[in-house]
């Protein structure tokens, strides 16, 4: 991550989970747990306030089956594909949502 992004990043745990738990598939709409690769959890950069006090610290999970699973049969670099994601994560915590990610990927030929 590039400084400019880094020193807002403090305070972000990452955690590695087999897969997601049933009830965040469910919060999501997703059926197969399959298909979640990473998922942030905490309140955005852009949602923060001084009030904000007492919450948890933000998370970034990461879920290997479905990240290994993508990595064989997509035959991206396994780092390569973790950054993606981490990326992608990070891109929630400064309040930007899936369809913004999708976007900005886009524009950069990705």
């Amino acid at each position: 991550m590039p400084a400019l992004f880094r020193q807002h990043l403090d305070g972000i745990a990452i955690h590695i989970d087999e897969f997601a738990e049933q009830d965040v598939l469910d919060e999501l709409g997703i059926e197969d747990p399959w298909e979640l690769t990473g998922l942030y959890q905490g309140r955005a950069l852009t949602e923060q306030s001084i009030w904000s006090s007492g919450d948890l610290p933000p998370i970034i999970r990461l879920y290997r089956r479905p990240l290994l699973d993508e990595w064989v049969h997509t035959g991206v670099a396994l780092d390569a594909l973790i950054a993606h994601v981490i990326v992608h994560e990070v891109g929630h915590h400064f309040g930007f949502s899936d369809d913004d990610m999708h976007a900005i990927e886009e524009g950069l030929g990705g």
